[in-house]
């Protein structure tokens, strides 16, 4: 129920339903449903049933929060590599597998803080010519988070779009470069 009110979603009803189920009912924004079923199935250990029906239009009910998370931005186009995922996972999720083409301005990832950072998953690592034989490890990468469109398209923020083709949903920013997003995030914070 807590979750459905951070959606600004208002309790209409709730009446027992069944052995040991409860029906409970809901008026809210059909923006505020967008990325909830999941959340919903997550939290009924996958027993929930969840249907809409339009009710009626309404006035806007304000803003709905969003993440609280920052993202990890790509400033290089190229492919990511192994090598610079592995040090990118200290700083939160990563979206990519290694060998897949990024460019600049793509999220590659949730940062673990509040802010977005911008990374370089292209960056190989430096070889030298000596050569040590305990050195070369296998690096071991956790599996990257996928989104599906639904939750993809929860999971942006204004500045940030969801880019659909037949092989991938990716996530960007709305303006690629970084000096671009600067003078953007300026223009915002002065209005």
């Amino acid at each position: 129920m807590l979750r459905m009110q951070r959606r600004k979603g208002e309790l209409t009803e709730m009446r027992p339903s069944g052995t040991g189920k409860t029906r409970i009912t809901f008026s809210a924004p059909s923006r505020g449903l967008i990325g909830y079923h999941g959340e919903f199935l997550t939290d009924t250990r996958g027993t929930g049933v969840l249907n809409r029906v339009f009710h009626e239009w309404a006035a806007f009910k304000g803003p709905i929060a969003g993440r609280r998370a920052g993202v990890l931005i790509s400033t290089e186009n190229g492919v990511a590599v192994a090598f610079a995922l592995f040090n990118l996972e200290d700083r939160g999720k990563i979206f990519v597998h290694p060998q897949e083409p990024v460019y600049e301005g793509m999220i590659v990832g949730e940062h673990s803080r509040d802010n977005d950072l911008d990374v370089n998953p292209v960056k190989g690592k430096k070889l030298t010519n000596m050569r040590a034989s305990g050195k070369d490890e296998a690096v071991a990468l956790t599996p990257p988070v996928r989104m599906s469109l639904e939750q993809a398209i929860a999971y942006i923020d204004n500045d940030e779009l969801v880019e659909v083709t037949p092989k991938a949903i990716r996530l960007r920013k709305r303006y690629l470069d970084f000096h671009e997003r600067k003078k953007e995030a300026k223009k915002d914070d002065a209005a």
